[in-house]
């Protein structure tokens, strides 16, 4: 007998050995229709994906995979990236078939070809994927000797795939999966047929080297993407041309904001504009620094390279560093803020009175990222962070990680962001420090969110080497992660740098080191607010705040004279003195996302007032200035986001 235990709880008896198909046909014909797969776990093990095909000889638990769970999703993804090979087989037979796996929302197939594919060729890959799965071809997984394989594959032409399998040890059985006349080397699982993938789309095609190494060929990365249904695919269609309009890069060339070039690659060239957004992201920060114990301080850009080898970072980070050398002395750029601070805290001897002692710097760091994976401000080589470092005692660890959680909540919010993911990002392979060491770290990290009242999960392995972390991820208004805000928790750099504190009992003890940052890069930080707000900030945020506009050359002192009285004000105006039409004015400032246009003719002159455009087209009439004043002054002071038609006192 065969017992299955359901997640439910419930458990049904085989007389024998059984498919994942015959259970969920034993459950009901429309579980049955709707099984994508299995997710087997045997006593004592882990939960295994497999195909509905797959056999159960021995009890297990069992989950019936359906197109409504991420596991569904994910072989929809990987069977279509079959699809696609199949297809380009079909209309290419002297294309060579590479590697195709998942990625995030949707996967990629890798091709060697005599020619590029051109978006036509794309339209008829698609259309030819979209006729074979109609035609609800079985997928079904065979198991082959390596040697075999190869033979096989080299015979028809794909030198590729035989050198893939070449490299598999000889004495392993390799899995093959077929869907008509098409074969491909594949571990699985996969959709039993290919009537299952009903909704994909083909998106782009790009350059890739073969194994990922620039001395090998070209190849072609054919990209799709494939969903459960066509509301979902839609969704991410839309996100996409949500994301393109929103683009950073784009936004900062059409707001004159910043830009980059080929001389200073992962290098920000920061416009008056785009300078004044950052100094205002800084100043508030400072004033976060200022009012939360922080004592702000400044560390050298470049250190001796004996003290990055005292803190692991050569050993364990110098891929990223830069160097430099100076009568033969070699230095390294700093790719992070922490050894700096502890030389700091070293320059003097502390009290356990004295702690926890707060450190927060605007540190400037490079890290040399390859050039592929640079990406406007979110992936730069110099940028600057909001660091802080906390040195404290094992008895405090658990208070200021979870006062810096209720911190970090409020600053989002303050930007936009209130919906926050939390990840616990554990001990690498690659670490320093020994285990009883990491068990007290993560431990106090996980209690620190449980005490806030965080749900959180576990990210194994994702850890810094020198300790374990807290990964704060928000979400943007279209849907979009962005990991910026991180703590961790280190035991052993304040060990390793000769970091003490006396205690209460006159003994020299090396403080426990949180390393954290609630922005992270401010560059990164200010391309998710662009993309957040589609360029239109929030006016106590904008480098624009109003823009005065005259009628008419009568109207262009009275205009200077608003500008000048906002100005004084600590406002953030520039007036329009020019002799254009008001109508092409106003277009020009909103194209600028400009939060407010105040536009002033004679009639405005003779009242004292102004005629008040909010940003949208809202048109919020005829005003005194010092009401104007009082409403953008209350919208910066409660950090408020876009204009609204309600006087301040009716907010």
């Amino acid at each position: 007998m065969v017992q299955i235990t359901l997640p439910d709880g419930s458990q049904r008896e085989f007389p024998g050995p059984v498919t994942v198909a015959e259970v969920a046909q034993s459950i009901g014909t429309g579980l049955a229709r709707a099984a994508l797969g299995g997710r087997v776990t045997q006593a004592g093990g882990e939960p295994r994906l497999v195909d509905t095909s797959y056999r159960i000889e021995q009890d297990v638990q069992l989950g019936i995979v359906t197109a409504k769970d991420a596991d569904g999703l994910d072989l929809i993804r990987h069977s279509t990236a079959h699809l696609l090979a199949y297809a380009v087989k079909e209309l290419f037979p002297d294309a060579q078939v590479t590697i195709g796996p998942v990625i995030d929302n949707g996967f990629y197939y890798d091709f060697s070809y005599k020619r590029p594919f051109t978006p036509e060729d794309l339209q008829a890959i698609e259309k030819k994927m979209a006729e074979l799965a109609k035609k609800d071809e079985q997928v079904t997984r065979e198991e082959w000797r390596r040697d075999d394989a190869v033979t096989f594959f080299k015979g028809i032409g794909e030198d590729y795939k035989a050198e893939i399998i070449s490299s598999i040890p000889q004495d392993q059985i390799i899995s093959l999966y077929r869907e008509g006349k098409f074969i491909d080397l594949c571990r699985g699982p996969h959709v039993p047929s290919t009537g299952k993938l009903k909704v994909f789309k083909l998106m782009k095609v790009a350059g890739a080297y073969w194994r990922g190494d620039s001395n090998n060929e070209m190849l072609q990365r054919i990209y799709g993407t494939a969903w459960a249904t066509k509301e979902d695919q839609d969704a991410y269609l839309h996100m996409l041309e949500e994301a393109e309009r929103r683009d950073h890069r784009k936004l900062g060339r059409e707001l004159d904001l910043f830009h980059m070039q080929e001389e200073g690659p992962g290098l920000i060239f920061w416009h008056p504009k785009g300078w004044t957004l950052w100094q205002q992201v800084e100043q508030y920060m400072r004033a976060v620094f200022r009012d939360n114990g922080y004592q702000e301080v400044k560390a050298p850009q470049i250190l001796d390279l004996s003290l990055w080898k005292k803190t692991g970072h050569w050993d364990n980070y110098r891929e990223n560093m830069f160097t430099t050398e100076s009568e033969n002395r070699v230095y390294g750029l700093k790719p992070m803020n922490c050894p700096g601070h502890v030389q700091i805290f070293n320059a003097g001897l502390h009290s356990y009175r004295d702690l926890p002692l707060r450190y927060g710097e605007f540190g400037q760091c490079h890290r040399n990222e390859p050039s592929g994976s640079l990406h406007g401000m979110m992936r730069v080589r110099g940028f600057t962070q909001d660091d802080g470092h906390v040195f404290c005692t094992e008895d405090q660890l658990q208070d200021e990680c979870a006062a810096f959680t209720a911190l970090l909540q409020k600053v989002y919010a303050d930007f936009g962001f209130t919906d926050v993911l939390y990840k616990v990002a554990t001990r690498p392979e690659k670490r320093i420090g020994d285990d009883a060491v990491w068990d007290k770290a993560e431990e106090a990290l996980m209690e620190s969110l449980r005490r806030t009242g965080c749900e959180f999960e576990i990210s194994p392995g994702e850890g810094a080497f020198y300790g374990p972390k807290i990964e704060y991820t928000l979400k943007d208004a279209i849907g979009r992660h962005w990991q910026c805000g991180t703590i961790q928790v280190d035991f052993s750099m304040p060990v390793r740098l000769g970091a003490e504190y006396v205690d209460a009992n006159d003994q020299r003890r090396a403080p426990v080191m949180l390393h954290r940052a609630i922005l992270g890069s401010l560059e990164r930080f200010i391309g998710m607010l662009i993309e957040n707000h589609a360029g239109a900030m929030p006016s106590w945020l904008a480098p624009v705040q109003a823009v005065v506009c005259c009628i008419s050359e009568p109207a262009a002192d009275y205009a200077e004279e608003i500008a000048q009285s906002l100005k004084k004000q600590g406002f953030r105006v520039e007036s329009d003195l020019r002799g254009e039409k008001i109508t092409y004015k106003i277009r020009e400032h909103s194209l600028q996302k400009v939060p407010y246009i105040l536009v002033v003719g004679e009639k405005e002159r003779q009242a004292g007032a102004v005629a008040v455009r909010g940003r949208g087209g809202l048109d919020l009439g005829v005003m005194p200035l010092a009401d104007f004043s009082a409403r953008l002054a209350q919208e910066v002071a409660e950090r408020r986001g876009q204009p609204s038609p309600q006087p301040p006192s009716q907010q």
